[in-house]
């Protein structure tokens, strides 16, 4: 890490970090800090890790998801930037145990100007990066990244249209981006549209957490996004369910919770008293660091990188 072309990485991943807050701050959004200790797992699953807490089970924090919602009911607009953990037994170049997420909820907002917002922030940090750290940048050979005003909404199926048209392999109907077709949209809209991020909107609600709003205008589908950004996820957005009576059934029927378990049921009180429309996002750090350099792996962009084979140093 004496290396300075090593070091030049991690003063990358400082100015990110500053200009993430920056921006966010000059939204009227106020930092919080949710606890990583958690008595059940967050959005379900089993990609948790378990631990004995004083006699009780605990799990380490998969997300702020719950913590960031009740805090819309605080300061209407809020975020951290803090470690999250996912047991993903995982061995790839995108995936960790251990990673840093930025992430954000606002309150009063529509999943329009929730995008608005999120697109904000990717301009904003990539272009106050190359002004504070060029000569770092180009020490890796970092290009400059290429973002038009209003980041491009392409709809999943439309992606899974143009990626069997372009390459001959018929993915139409599938659920998911797949890691080729990732790469293959960011490639395409670089040159057809000149941004190298696209929002891939239209989520299908079958696939949706329960704490997902479904569009009013399609129940089909979810106010779901991801962010595509150089190849790779680097965030997913999504308008959450306000509605007590709605939220309530869609955590039985959807995940199988239960309302009065100590994992949900605080979290739910602040439904029961009240909040407003509100969506948010969870950004990977790592990530966003990693394809701003340009990096070949996550792990490059990470101090002291955590997976299924690494716990030292």
């Amino acid at each position: 890490l004496r290396n300075i072309q090593e070091t030049a990485i991690f003063k990358i991943q400082a100015a990110v970090k500053e200009a993430v807050r920056v921006y966010l701050r000059s939204q009227d959004f106020t930092e919080f800090n949710s606890p990583k200790l958690l008595p059940g797992a967050t959005e379900g699953g089993a990609e948790v890790f378990s631990l004995d807490y004083f006699g009780k089970e605990a799990t380490l924090a998969q997300s702020a998801q719950f913590y960031k919602q009740m805090m819309v009911g605080v300061f209407e607009r809020a975020f951290e930037i803090n470690p999250t953990y996912r047991a993903e037994p995982s061995a790839t170049t995108r995936h960790m145990t251990e990673f840093i997420q930025v992430d954000v909820e606002m309150g009063f907002t529509d999943f329009n100007g929730l995008l608005n917002v999120v697109g904000g922030l990717l301009q904003s940090v990539t272009e106050s990066v190359w002004k504070t750290n060029e000569a770092d940048l180009k020490k890796w050979n970092a290009k400059p990244v290429v973002l038009p005003a209003e980041i491009p909404r392409i709809p999943l199926e439309k992606i899974h249209e143009l990626y069997t048209e372009a390459n001959g392999e018929d993915t139409r109907g599938e659920k998911d981006l797949r890691p080729d077709e990732e790469r293959w949209i960011t490639e395409y809209a670089k040159k057809n549209l000149g941004s190298e991020a696209v929002f891939v909107v239209d989520w299908p609600a079958s696939e949706m957490k329960f704490y997902h709003r479904k569009s009013e205008s399609n129940p089909d589908l979810v106010d779901r996004a991801d962010l595509i950004f150089r190849g790779v996820e680097i965030a997913t957005i999504s308008m959450r369910e306000n509605r007590y009576e709605v939220l309530l059934e869609q955590l039985r029927t959807i995940a199988g919770g239960d309302p009065t378990a100590e994992g949900f049921k605080y979290y739910l009180q602040a439904f029961q008293f009240g909040l407003p429309p509100h969506g948010g996002f969870g950004m990977g750090l790592e990530r966003l660091v990693q394809k701003i350099i340009g990096l070949n792996n996550v792990k490059e962009a990470t101090l002291f990188p955590r997976d299924i084979n690494r716990l030292a140093p």
